[in-house]
């Protein structure tokens, strides 16, 4: 089976390089151009293709890159934490079709920033490997895998605990999918919201004025603390940023508070 990658990040270099080891051939591969490209140097060391086999993701779209992945004959794509948005007739291109790793319990978790949404709106955190449509994260799901959100979590740590299960998804899937028995279970009907890079900037500025709760006001914060990363702030009286970031650590009091009683 010859497979085409759809790869960027930490997790698209280390599972690159695990395809290398056992053997896949990845006959080509997409990556992020330079200025959009996270984990670059390990990502194209972890592939080891000739330039002409590694493909700038911003030109998908173009009618000369399309030819020459169509000419390298690829029977599956694999996406692995690719940030562009694959179409037709780029999908038709992959007679097993294609499958995209996400780091979120699908449905929910659609889009991007998924460890940060779990949190703020309270949803189910995972991994999830599915069979890729033209939508944003909709298509069909072939494995999925839960993680819990502790309430020490912070997106930092929600963010490599989720890293962590998709890798270990993905290869546990891999035999399967190798196989042609991977299989498709449509994903449940509903309102479920796919966010954006920028929908984050909405919620980052704290309103000191506005009614919340505390668990709300806290969730918003952990889930944007991830240094050396901007997340949550709000202004002073005479409009200066003050960054707010918290430090959530597990205590064993509960016992001895059951004692002191």
């Amino acid at each position: 089976m010859r497979v085409l990658l759809f790869a960027n990040g930490p997790v698209g270099a280390a599972l690159a390089g695990w395809l290398r080891e056992v053997g896949a051939e990845v006959v080509g591969a997409v990556v992020h151009p330079e200025g959009r490209r996270a984990a670059g140097e390990a990502l194209l060391t972890a592939l080891a293709l000739p330039p002409d086999r590694v493909f700038d993701g911003s030109t998908l779209d173009t009618p000369a890159t399309l030819d020459a992945i169509r000419a390298l004959a690829p029977d599956l794509g694999v996406s692995l934490y690719f940030g562009y948005i694959l179409r037709r007739p780029l999908l038709d291109s992959f007679p097993r079709g294609v499958v995209n790793l996400h780091p979120s319990l699908l449905p929910h978790g659609r889009g991007a920033y998924p460890n940060v949404w779990a949190m703020v709106e309270g949803t189910p955190a995972g991994a999830t490997l599915h069979w890729v449509d033209e939508g944003v994260d909709t298509g069909d799901i072939a494995a999925q895998r839960a993680v819990p959100v502790e309430p020490w979590d912070t997106g930092e740590t929600l963010y490599r605990k989720l890293n962590e299960a998709a890798i270990s998804l993905f290869r546990d899937a891999w035999p399967a999918l190798a196989a042609g028995t991977l299989p498709r279970t449509p994903q449940p009907a509903g309102n479920f919201r796919a966010h954006r890079v920028k929908d984050v900037a909405a919620i980052d500025e704290i309103d000191l004025d506005a009614p919340t709760t505390a668990r709300d006001l806290l969730n918003l914060l952990r889930a944007r603390t991830f240094p050396p990363y901007p997340g949550a702030y709000f202004r002073t009286e005479d409009g200066r940023r003050v960054g707010v970031q918290v430090v959530l650590e597990p205590q064993p009091g509960s016992s001895e508070g059951r004692e002191r009683q």
